[in-house]
């Protein structure tokens, strides 16, 4: 395939078309995202917006056939400007290291495409090879780990699969002084409802988190948090579950709205008080110990 140039930022997505009996792409589009009304991919393929996977435009009148790879840019109307400017804390000819700020998506997803940590990194660094290492939820601040070159972005890959990166993450929470520091917290979390609601459920282990305790104020307490594992909202479902949710976080123990359509818009004096403080590692490539530290500081 040849790819697509970014677009602000943002590369092409792409589809590969699936079986079906429609006559042109557009009816398989129309049909594949059916969300997405017909006059909008009209007006993207009237633009060039569309192509197929030696990047040549396609037109509307352009016939189906099972298989066949397009590709296309996303876009969002009137998308908002996040207030928050990313951080950088490292940057070398294999990786990028960022601080990302509260409410700043890493890639794309719902009513973000330009506006995410991703995008903004490829403009920055004019490099559209960048690609995420791992993820950090929207609402959760602090490092994230950018391979900035394909020849060796398997090396890196390969550490988070064998779980040989250390990260550190601090919390604001209640006080929990039942409970016996530092600790871990091992149980098998799994999607709940609403679908992006997680919660504890029997069997096996798939999560575990070691938690200990830095600052005790008298309401709130200053936790540190390492993830074993990398489960969805692994961090806030354990330390709801232990009777202290992270300060501001309107998922856990409940989700405010459970249809997302109603959640209230995000309340930028309110952000989620997690932040991704520290990585660590032994870089593969010359086997020298590396440790990134977030430049932000939870209040």
């Amino acid at each position: 395939m040849i790819r697509l140039p970014p677009r602000d930022g943002v590369r092409a997505s792409c589809l590969q078309l699936p079986p079906g009996d429609w006559a042109t792409v557009l009816d398989c589009l129309c049909a594949h995202f059916a969300k997405v009304a017909r006059e909008t991919w009209s007006d993207r393929i009237e633009r060039g917006l569309v192509a197929d996977a030696q990047a040549r435009p396609i037109d509307v009148r352009t016939p189906y056939r099972v298989g066949m790879e397009i590709q296309y840019y996303r876009e969002v109307a009137a998308e908002a400007s996040l207030p928050f400017v990313e951080g950088i804390v490292h940057a070398d000819a294999d990786l990028v290291v960022a601080d990302k700020p509260h409410f700043l998506p890493v890639v794309p997803g719902g009513g973000h495409v330009s506006e995410t940590l991703l995008a903004r990194l490829v403009r920055r660094f004019d490099n559209a090879e960048l690609v995420p290492l791992h993820r950090l939820d929207r609402m959760t601040a602090g490092l994230v780990l950018f391979s900035a070159n394909p020849r060796t972005r398997s090396r890196y890959q390969a550490l988070f699969r064998a779980h040989r990166i250390v990260k550190r993450y601090e919390a604001l929470a209640p006080p929990l002084p039942a409970v016996a520091f530092p600790c871990e917290r091992a149980t098998r979390i799994a999607r709940g409802e609403p679908f992006f609601h997680m919660r504890e459920v029997e069997g096996v282990v798939n999560a575990l988190t070691r938690i200990d305790v830095l600052e005790r104020g008298p309401s709130t307490w200053r936790y540190a948090l390492e993830p074993v594992t990398g489960r969805t909202h692994q961090l806030r479902v354990h330390m709801a579950a232990l009777g202290a949710p992270i300060l501001n976080d309107d998922f856990y123990p409940r989700p405010l709205s459970e249809d997302p359509a109603l959640r209230p818009p995000d309340d930028h004096a309110r952000p989620l008080k997690l932040l991704a403080k520290s990585l660590a590692f032994v870089d593969p490539h010359n086997g020298e110990p590396r440790e990134f530290r977030s430049n932000q500081h939870l209040t």
